[in-house]
């Protein structure tokens, strides 16, 4: 009896002990004033969100840069997420737990298996995809905490997006020290890769060893802060899921050109141009000029080459060998475009071809070969998921594989996913690798989740943290995984349950795209 009693007194005294553990750990000090967090349910990590890393972009500072968050002096409860940033409804399969949409969104959140601020921890910190419109932090598929669990620290933040994140206006431009306008929504990125520069130690991690990385316009992002000389040493190493800022088909247009298109797309909807009248319209008003009635053309509010976080084109600053030499993974899935054609046939295809490249179709259909009206729907296929979003990222790691003297690896990610309320089953679509990346399978509505899934979440995210720790995906039992260059026959990792590295078969398509003029290839099929 005596021993048993003595037994639960010690489990009392570690239950008491890891309560007042979980309660001094979750009171960090950053450099504006102390939040509180909480602990997830196995004790493991610590959470916290709605943090602001900028002052709210609100009255006069709408469409200017990021400015420092104002101090506190309370103690900020920091256990929910916080606004999401102004947007149209764009995409059905975001859902959002948040208590809504507002121009104060600048907040970022922490997930940390650190048991104090000397563990030094490696730190990712993700860039949310939406195609510079839609998207926020609270999406359930885009939690850190199971992430975390690899003995990494998460970081996702908010950024402005659309009209609030990316309108160019020459009275921007001209009241700007900088004389830039628009890229706020990239300039947000940046703010907030500075806060974790600063403060990530008093969570456990190292600022030194810090990834970046993105999914779709989030990837995009992760290229264009490699390219900026305001980011590029903030953080060691990135990761692009799906996208890169080298679009042939949505190239980012110049300051200037924007200074004339902008103005015009909100003029009709909102009966002024000058500056003063639009930052005295409510946030709603603005929005709703920014978004397009049913049936019309999209409205495009994206990052421009504003001279000042990007001084050149981003392709330009790659050539040129100014971007961040550090290492790279960049990927994209096996269907990332969608064609409405359920059926094709050869002869539907090449007449497509001739149509579509006239004196290069003969290269084309080189290059996009079908034998078969299988094939034929299969390369179609390819082809549309190449324009849309694939080319883009093969150019971003040609041109880093060129001129960043790092490790580049390049992935493909092949499982077919089972199915869920938006998506049929038997693609690896746009966007599938969100839930695999962060352990948050279960997030996805109507899913009914295979072995297989399990072990590709479990493979991924282990290439990914082992990236984040060493600058290298490789370690432990996982199938070795070569560097992407000439040399190793331009290796790729086919991400798979049971993943192969392999030389790459298609390099003859994007080597055909990269000859095409961008009319050709923006009549293919836009996501």
């Amino acid at each position: 009896m005596r021993v048993i009693l003595r037994s639960a007194a010690v489990v009392c005294l570690v239950a008491a002990s890891a309560t007042l553990f979980a309660s001094d750990a979750t009171q960090v000090k950053t450099d504006k004033g102390k939040v509180q967090g909480y602990v997830n349910k196995d004790g493991q990590i610590r959470i916290f969100k709605g943090v602001p890393y900028a002052t709210p972009p609100v009255g006069q500072l709408r469409w200017k840069p990021p400015q420092p968050a104002a101090k506190w002096h309370d103690i900020r409860q920091a256990t929910s997420y916080g606004y999401r940033c102004m947007q149209p409804p764009v995409f059905d399969d975001m859902i959002f737990h948040d208590p809504g949409q507002n121009e104060d969104c600048l907040t970022l959140n922490i997930w940390t298996p650190a048991k104090d601020k000397k563990a030094k921890l490696p730190v990712m910190v993700w860039i949310y995809g939406g195609g510079f419109t839609g998207g926020t932090t609270s999406e359930a598929r885009q939690d850190g905490e199971n992430l975390a669990h690899k003995g990494v620290i998460v970081v996702s933040m908010n950024y402005r997006l659309s009209i609030f994140g990316f309108f160019v206006h020459p009275e921007l431009t001209a009241e700007s020290p900088q004389h830039a306008s628009g890229n706020y929504g990239l300039l947000d990125q940046t703010a907030a890769l500075q806060w974790v520069h600063k403060n990530i130690k008093q969570f456990g991690g190292d600022p030194d060893k810090v990834t970046i990385f993105g999914e779709s316009a989030g990837s995009s992002s992760v290229s264009a802060q490699m390219a900026s000389p305001l980011a590029r040493n903030l953080f060691q190493r990135a990761i692009g899921e799906s996208g890169g800022a080298f679009s042939a088909t949505h190239p980012f247009a110049t300051r200037e050109q924007r200074e004339k298109q902008d103005p015009e797309k909100i003029a009709a909807a909102l009966g002024t141009t000058k500056l003063s009248e639009l930052r005295a319209l409510s946030a709603d008003q603005i929005l709703a000029a920014a978004t397009p009635k049913p049936g019309d053309d999209p409205v495009r509010f994206s990052p421009d080459v504003d001279g000042y976080f990007l001084p050149e084109s981003v392709a330009a600053i790659y050539a040129s060998g100014k971007q961040a030499h550090i290492p790279l993974i960049a990927g994209w899935n096996a269907d990332e475009g969608g064609i409405p054609q359920k059926t094709m046939t050869v002869a539907e295809y090449t007449e497509m071809a001739q149509k579509r490249f006239g004196p290069n179709a003969d290269k084309f259909l080189a290059a996009y070969s079908a034998t078969t009206d299988d094939e034929a729907l299969r390369a179609a296929k390819d082809l549309a998921a190449d324009t849309f979003i694939a080319d883009s990222t093969w150019r971003w790691l040609e041109a880093q594989v060129a001129t960043g003297g790092q490790p580049v690896y390049r992935y493909h990610f092949e499982l077919e996913s089972p199915g869920d309320k938006f998506h049929e089953a038997g693609t690896a679509f746009h966007s599938d690798d969100i839930e695999y990346v962060f352990g948050t399978l279960d997030s996805r509505q109507g899913a009914v989740w295979r072995p297989e899934d399990r072990k590709m979440s479990e493979i991924i995210q282990t290439y990914w943290t082992n990236f984040a720790k060493t600058g290298d995906p490789n370690g432990g039992d996982l199938p070795k995984w070569p560097t992407y260059n000439p040399a190793d026959g331009w290796q790729v990792m086919h991400l798979t349950p049971t993943p192969e590295a392999r030389p790459d078969p298609l390099r003859a398509r994007y080597q055909f795209l990269e000859q095409q003029p961008a009319e050709t290839l923006s009549s293919t099929s836009d996501k």
